[in-house]
């Protein structure tokens, strides 16, 4: 029998009321960021009875405004001199939490500042782009008594949380194996936030969280990683293939690519059957089961909204109830996935403008 290495969220057990349900006070949120991702998310925080969307920042003018117009938040603040629209946000003393949109390589500046400002923050996947940025954000946080959570909406969606339970039932005995493969062509040059070192481009930080987030939650953090990627003029890697092995013998092969379009899936292979999850993996709505010598089954299921309805009601949820982080998507996991991927860097020779970045001491109180 295989424990689950990711815990269930409350909003996403049998019979869990809808994410969008109030559970308590109404939260004020900033919404740091106007692109693809801070469309979604900010329309799903939309959604929920007991949010209310307080302030958009964007670096200029035009995009905040047409942002906050489009979703109804009530301002809009753009970069001034001497004066990112970031850090005006997390002054707002109107705003209750702020979520962070912007690329990797901005995720640990916007979402100290917040911290150091009193904000709680619900930060996009990668918390950071290495080890380093993130023990310094969760040293503030832990200090200050605030809550920061990784934005790994994948660990709170109906779907995959079912399969922890059928992979802790035993249906499909031990699992040895967990193949998964995420490719989405997105070549350098495209204006993506994905095509330089300097905003923390590449496969490994903007897809291969989700492959190895249901790596770990079927067999928990590896005992070893080898790494192989190919890389580009820009130091970036496109392209990524972790092996990650265990004390048990069991092992996981994750696949990321920026240059080649994959089945998206993940496969779990136990001692008595397997279990596909349908495409894309990360946002899964259907599971096909075949435990041996018996009929497969497919089992399908709803979401609310665009899907970030439920990380979204853990993060209100918490910060409701004073938690500083949470169960599902722990600071620990967070951490041990920045030193896996510094690891994973190492070993295909990526390096970031910010692994050079002399960290600034932060006064503890």
């Amino acid at each position: 029998m295989n424990a689950p290495h990711i815990p269930l969220p409350p909003c996403a057990a049998p019979g869990a009321p809808s994410p969008v349900r109030k559970t308590g006070r109404t939260l004020r949120w900033g919404v740091v960021g106007t692109g693809n991702i801070a469309a979604k998310v900010t329309e799903d925080i939309a959604r929920l009875e007991d949010a209310v969307l307080q302030c958009v920042s964007s670096r200029n003018e035009a995009s905040a405004v047409e942002f906050a117009d489009q979703f109804g938040v009530a301002s809009a603040v753009f970069d001034k001199p001497r004066a990112p629209g970031y850090t005006q946000l997390v002054e707002d003393p109107e705003v209750d939490v702020v979520y962070v949109a912007a690329p990797q390589a901005q995720h640990y500046e916007i979402s100290r500042a917040a911290l150091l400002a009193g904000k709680n923050v619900l930060c996009e996947k990668s918390l950071t782009t290495n080890a380093r940025e993130a023990e310094d954000l969760i040293g503030i946080a832990s200090t200050r008594g605030l809550f920061l959570m990784e934005g790994v909406w994948t660990r709170f969606l109906p779907c995959v949380n079912r399969i922890w339970e059928i992979l802790a039932s035993g249906e499909l005995g031990d699992i040895q194996w967990v193949q998964a493969d995420l490719g989405l062509p997105n070549g350098p040059g495209t204006g993506s936030r994905r095509s330089g070192a300097e905003t923390g481009a590449g496969a490994l930080l903007d897809l291969t969280v989700y492959p190895l987030t249901l790596a770990v939650g079927a067999l928990g953090f590896p005992e070893g990683v080898t790494a192989v990627g190919a890389g580009t003029g820009a130091g970036i890697d496109q392209q990524n293939a972790l092996l990650l092995t265990y004390p048990s013998g069991a092992a996981a092969q994750l696949m990321s690519s920026l240059l080649s379009l994959g089945t998206r899936t993940a496969t779990f292979s136990g001692t008595k059957g397997w279990l596909r999850t349908g495409a894309p993996l990360h946002n899964p709505v259907e599971l096909t089961i075949a435990p041996f010598l018996r009929d497969q089954r497919v089992e399908r299921f709803p979401q609310v909204g665009n899907g970030y309805t439920y990380e979204l009601r853990e993060a209100t949820r918490c910060i409701q109830s004073g938690l500083p982080e949470s169960p599902t998507m722990s600071w620990d996991h967070s951490l041990q996935t920045m030193r896996l991927f510094d690891d994973a860097r190492t070993q295909m020779g990526v390096r970031y403008t910010n692994d050079g970045v002399t960290l600034r001491p932060t006064a503890r109180r």
